[in-house]
């Protein structure tokens, strides 16, 4: 009994990865997807909770021992995240592809108060909370899981879902795509390092991208 429900557990979990995959590329590669992909994976991870009859601790939210440590740790990360990327992975990858990550459709937000009040909130909804949600508390448990939770499998989960995180910044090209990238792995190694701490990766996601709003809007990038 106890086989046949892990292996009817196994397809399922499958089945949640495939339709996950489609809203990745659906949306970002293909463009059949509207809004973006990450509602219908939180959507979907909720659906999953709810079949496998789990709780909000499975996708890792579960109360830190310290709050105050875990937003510091979640800061210091989050400024040596920007650090590594502005005086290391950005020349390496704008020297190894000749390009640098297309960042044009965030111009406008230059001394505009109103639009950077819109991507704050964004950052905090869609990006820190529903891209985390998708991508580590869903997608990275699930594969874990599929592969036995094993150390290896979530090693493995890690470096795929950070693949699939670049792949989610496909409109910033190539260069873009590989610093996404590298982020993921920062993110997902976070997660599993932390115990599966989804709130830490949280805040160094609204951290790193609050810290990247800033950038535009006091007009520090310049193309």
């Amino acid at each position: 009994m106890e086989k046949v429900k892990f292996v009817h557990t196994k397809w399922m979990i499958i089945l949640e990865l495939l339709i996950a995959l489609f809203f990745i590329f659906g949306y970002n590669v293909f463009e059949i997807i509207p809004l973006s992909e990450t509602p219908y994976i939180v959507i979907l991870a909720f659906i999953a909770l709810k079949l496998h009859k789990e709780g909000v601790g499975a996708l890792g939210f579960t109360k830190p021992k310290s709050w105050t440590k875990t937003i510091l740790i979640s800061l210091i990360v989050a400024i040596s995240m920007q650090l590594l990327s502005i005086y290391v992975t950005e020349p390496v990858i704008a020297q190894l592809t000749g390009k640098k990550a297309d960042l044009s459709s965030f111009e406008g937000i230059k001394g505009n108060t109103m639009l950077f009040l819109i991507y704050f909130g964004l950052i905090w909804t869609l990006a820190a909370f529903g891209e985390e949600i998708s991508y580590r508390g869903f997608t990275l448990s699930k594969i874990a899981n599929l592969l036995g939770s094993s150390k290896a499998a979530w090693i493995l989960g890690v470096l795929i879902t950070s693949i699939l995180f670049g792949v989610a910044h496909y409109y910033k090209g190539l260069a873009g795509m590989i610093d996404s990238g590298i982020s993921g792995l920062i993110f997902g190694s976070l997660y599993v390092l932390s115990g599966r701490n989804l709130w830490i990766c949280i805040f160094t996601h609204g951290f790193v991208d609050t810290y990247g709003l800033l950038y535009f809007y006091l007009g520090f990038y310049h193309g």
